[in-house]
């Protein structure tokens, strides 16, 4: 009986040994394997997934340090928003699952970059200068039966030489339920360009604020829209609008041109692109006025997203003296009619006014405006797809204004101009 029992016991020792061995083996192996982390961002969005695929019988406990780069560990995945950039040692903590008790370490390193944004000045603008404009500026409202949200920031190109916001823009509910969204772009190289965009934007904003010149254009749309309207009223009630429009650019123009000669300017110091709608709901559908002279775009994305319309003849060169300003004279000739567009809609998506600090960044070229990909993407990006995990809710938009100024803050190599974006939705 004694030996019959020795020998099971010893039998039974021989596995025990080389289960320790395969453990202290598998141990060994894990803590050997190189293990490279992909370069975190400080302030930007990390993730990164602990591939555990060739280690099936080892657990990590915990990650020693990883509370001071302000990430966490969960499930295998390290994530979260690094706070500063640095080089942080960590000590991976882990355990075979045939010896839970005996806990070991790995040792790992994780880089963390510097934000590039942090390599910008913010320096405040003069706020004793002439022409003071603030540095960012918001608003959210109604239009028409839709909402409207606009947000304007100061680039960090101005930002780093404590120079002004040049771009602006007015938003104005006018008589007879008519609305008129307006922004303007400042040429930077122009010494009152800030000026320029605020006296474009709330002059043209002033000029429709009169029952009368609405009246008269939404006399001219019932004209035109009427069923029973010959071909000959539709064109004159067409001409009609254009012209009152074409008054309205040049009452900007005149303004612009009196307000430099009152403070020793030229008008080429004012120099500003400038952008608008008007807005009013019909029986028969939206009509939308739309007017441009510069590179700022007007789009509007019908309720599928299936479509895109750029509203707006754009001035785009190859170089920046393709670019063009409500200050010159020469755009007021035989062609500004070309400029105004008349559109008529039974419902829409969004409609969207940008200078091209966003619209560089965000499309790149003119020709994806009117591209429907290019603007799922940038809504995707307003819902939270970006480096910087900023959103602006268009849904729960309770702080949809502080929301689109924090998104408009984006990180993007060599774009660095202000920003302006309106939105009607």
């Amino acid at each position: 009986m004694m030996g019959k029992f020795f020998r099971k016991s010893a039998s039974d020792s021989k596995p025990k040994t080389m289960e320790q061995a395969a453990v202290y083996k598998e141990k060994e192996e894990f803590k050997d394997a190189h293990w490279v982390l992909k370069n975190a961002s400080a302030k930007q969005f990390y993730e990164f997934h602990l591939d555990m695929e060739d280690f099936p019988n080892i657990k990590i406990q915990n990650i020693s340090g990883i509370e001071e780069t302000g990430l966490t560990f969960e499930n295998d995945t390290i994530s979260g928003i690094p706070v500063t950039n640095n080089m942080y040692h960590l000590d991976v903590q882990f355990y075979h699952i045939h010896d839970q008790k005996q806990i070991e370490t790995k040792k790992i390193q994780l880089f963390v970059n510097a934000d590039p944004k942090d390599l910008w000045k913010n320096i405040p603008s003069d706020t004793n200068a002439a022409f003071y404009k603030s540095e960012e500026d918001s608003f959210k409202g109604s239009f028409s039966d839709k909402k409207i949200v606009v947000a304007s920031k100061r680039g960090r190109s101005h930002a780093h030489e404590g120079k002004f916001r040049e771009d602006d823009f007015s938003v104005n509910n006018l008589p007879e339920d008519w609305n008129i969204v307006s922004v303007s772009d400042g040429a930077g190289s122009a010494a009152a360009a800030r000026e320029g965009s605020r006296l474009a934007t709330a002059t043209i904003s002033q000029f429709f604020n009169s029952r009368e010149i609405v009246g008269e254009i939404e006399n001219n749309i019932n004209q035109m829209y009427a069923s029973g309207s010959s071909d000959k009223e539709q064109t004159d009630a067409e001409r009609n609008i254009k012209n009152i429009l074409s008054e309205s650019v040049l009452h900007v123009y005149q303004t612009l041109e009196k307000t430099a000669a009152e403070n020793a300017l030229s008008v080429s110091d004012l120099h500003a692109t400038l952008i608008f709608t008007l807005l009013k709901k019909f029986s028969f559908g939206y009509v939308i006025l739309s007017f441009g002279v510069g590179d700022c775009p007007i789009n509007l994305i019908n309720p599928d997203f299936s479509e895109v319309k750029l509203l707006n003849q754009m001035d785009v060169g190859e170089f920046s003296g393709g670019t063009r300003f409500i200050t010159m004279k020469e755009i007021f000739n035989d062609h500004v009619a070309s400029r105004f567009r008349i559109t008529c809609v039974d419902d829409f998506s969004y409609l969207v006014l940008m200078t091209d600090g966003i619209y560089d960044p965000k499309f790149l070229t003119e020709n994806k405006l009117e591209d429907t990909e290019s603007w799922k993407s940038l809504f995707e990006d307003f819902a939270g797809n970006n480096d910087d995990r900023t959103k602006a809710d268009f849904i729960n938009d309770e702080k949809i204004d502080e929301q689109l100024l924090i998104w408009s803050d984006f990180w993007s190599r060599g774009n660095h101009d202000d920003r302006t974006l309106a939105i009607i939705y």
